[in-house]
């Protein structure tokens, strides 16, 4: 069996979460530079305007590097890591949720606790997340920056 490389196991846990969210009736951006100048692996959009962003970590190495995940609180209604099936789940702080996934699917296996962007930052994050996924689809780009 071939040991499969931190950006395989990226993409495909990624795969998974953005199945899961459309079957939530979410829409998802992947790979979005922020206007704090962090970049979200998956923002996601519901059809009441929440916005929900997810970090996926394809090993414990990569969750124990990453100092940075607090920074996508301000962006988001709902704020959840999501790692590979064989990831220890106790290393993923209580506050925030969690999704299992592969690139088949994926679950949430432990919901967070809705915060509420303020009116501003919410509509400059639709405005920007409805830029972006237009640029995509014409084909001219995919690192639209969203407003702070």
């Amino acid at each position: 069996m071939e040991t499969q490389t931190r950006p395989q196991i990226t993409a495909e846990v990624t795969n998974g979460v953005c199945r899961l969210l459309y079957h939530h009736q979410m829409s998802c951006l992947t790979e979005l530079r922020l206007g704090n100048g962090r970049r979200l692996d998956v923002l996601a959009l519901g059809a009441k305007g929440e916005l929900w962003a997810v970090e996926v970590k394809s090993s414990v190495e990569d969750f124990r590097a990453d100092q940075k995940w607090q920074s996508y609180l301000d962006y988001c209604d709902r704020f959840f890591f999501a790692v590979p099936m064989d990831f220890p789940r106790d290393l993923i702080p209580d506050d925030v949720g969690l999704i299992i996934a592969d690139r088949f699917e994926a679950a949430i296996i432990r919901q967070c606790e809705e915060t509420s962007l303020l009116a501003a930052r919410r509509k400059k994050l639709l405005i920007s997340f409805g830029q972006t996924a237009a640029a995509r689809l014409q084909g001219g780009g995919s690192d639209a920056v969203f407003v702070t």
